[in-house]
């Protein structure tokens, strides 16, 4: 059940991250949050998400470098990269997409979206 899903948002804006974590709270998911990529890597290894939600530009490490670090843990792990400009990232993302079916969100979404993109990938 998609409620049931834990997930892990990392990003270094701490009022957006609250901000998501209260729409997913509401949808009954289990949240945890990081404020960058080093923090994110040890709380994925503490709470094992279904779902990891990363910014892809932080400081420490980026969401791409945090990704692959987890992937020595889980490969299959379920990502979802967000960014307010994916442009500079677009072939990496691609790569990302085509290699690990990971999902692509650009700042600013609705809770619409993150919910439509949260029920295609826990199919």
């Amino acid at each position: 059940m998609i409620g049931d899903m834990k997930i892990l948002i990392v990003d270094d804006n701490t009022d957006f991250t609250a901000l998501l974590k209260l729409m997913l709270d509401d949808e009954g998911f289990d949240v945890r949050l990081a404020g960058n990529g080093e923090d994110g890597y040890s709380a994925y290894l503490l709470f094992e998400p279904d779902i990891v939600i990363t910014d892809i530009q932080m400081p420490t490490k980026t969401g791409i470098e945090l990704m692959d670090l987890i992937r020595g843990h889980n490969p299959r792990v379920r990502a979802v990269y967000m960014g307010g400009d994916l442009g500079p990232f677009q072939s990496v993302l691609k790569k990302e997409h085509e290699k690990y079916g990971v999902s692509i969100l650009e700042k600013p979404f609705s809770k619409i979206e993150l919910m439509r993109l949260l029920s295609e990938i826990s199919c």
